[in-house]
């Protein structure tokens, strides 16, 4: 699709800066992704500088997946920052429902209205008061099945003001990235590709995360679909390269490095050539 070509296009020129206060098992990992897709990251989580730097990030990732309590304050502060002056942010919900404190302060981070919400599907069904959650990071869920969880979800993130949802993207074999209308109704994009040995090499989901930011971080923002295709085209982008690695790899650990060669390697045109469908749904209760 033009639309996915184009959003790949914008990261490249604009190489946006993007803060990423995300856990620490994937920041190497979320580093070399962004680089490797044209965008610079940056990882400031303390919360002595967090929210200056927000004020020059065009992008920002909030991942709780190993939070420490000076991320969670970083957090705080960049996301109030990124509200006031209008700079997307994605919040990535890593195990919401798992344990009882990290579930509160995510639940009070998606009260803040991130432009979009990437997660598996347990997590996201477990976001929208659905389900209980995954097995850790991994879901138990089928991405099919939460998506009336996740149209709830976007048009609760909205809170009435009238605007369109925050985009929420579900992880899965075929990803679903959601949407919900001001006007009524929710756009659902699927991308499919990818491989099976993406889910077997740590921080894909993560840095994926904040490769969305970044592609946000490029959007035009004075169109009112390009939230939805920015982060469409991020999944996109994960999926032709986790394809392209797979031709070569013998195993999760020349998968990984294939995996970000790929990031790099790929033309638009490519990254636009994976299956990805497009509908508009009328929206469904869980």
């Amino acid at each position: 699709m033009q639309q996915i070509a184009h959003a790949v296009e914008r990261v490249r020129a604009a190489a946006p800066l993007v803060q990423c206060i995300t856990n620490t098992v994937v920041q190497q990992v979320t580093a070399n992704a962004l680089l490797a897709c044209g965008a610079s990251p940056a990882m400031l989580d303390h919360e002595a500088d967090a929210a200056q730097f927000a004020r020059i990030a065009n992008g920002i990732l909030v991942n709780f997946g190993t939070a420490t309590s000076h991320q969670l304050l970083a957090a705080d502060a960049a996301i109030a920052e990124a509200n006031a002056l209008g700079t997307p942010w994605v919040l990535d919900p890593v195990s919401v429902g798992g344990v009882d404190y990290r579930t509160t302060r995510i639940r009070a981070a998606a009260a803040q209205r991130p432009t979009a919400v990437r997660g598996n599907a347990s997590e996201i069904a477990a976001l929208a008061g659905h389900g209980a959650g995954g097995r850790g990071v991994d879901a138990t869920d089928e991405v099919d099945a939460v998506l009336p969880a996740a149209v709830e979800l976007s048009r609760a993130l909205a809170s009435g003001t009238g605007v369109p949802g925050s985009v929420i993207a579900v992880s899965g074999p075929v990803d679903a990235i959601v949407r919900t209308r001001a006007e009524g109704g929710a756009d659902v994009v699927r991308v499919g590709g990818g491989s099976d040995l993406m889910p077997l090499v740590i921080g894909t989901g993560c840095s994926l995360g904040a490769v969305a930011a970044a592609y946000l971080g490029a959007a035009d923002r004075t169109d009112p679909d390009a939230a939805l295709w920015a982060v469409a085209a991020a999944h996109a982008h994960f999926a032709a390269a986790g394809a392209r690695a797979a031709e070569s790899a013998q195993g999760p650990g020349s998968f990984a490095v294939a995996f970000v060669d790929a990031l790099h390697a790929l033309a638009p045109e490519e990254i636009a050539a994976v299956t990805v469908t497009a509908e508009v749904r009328s929206e469904e209760r869980s």
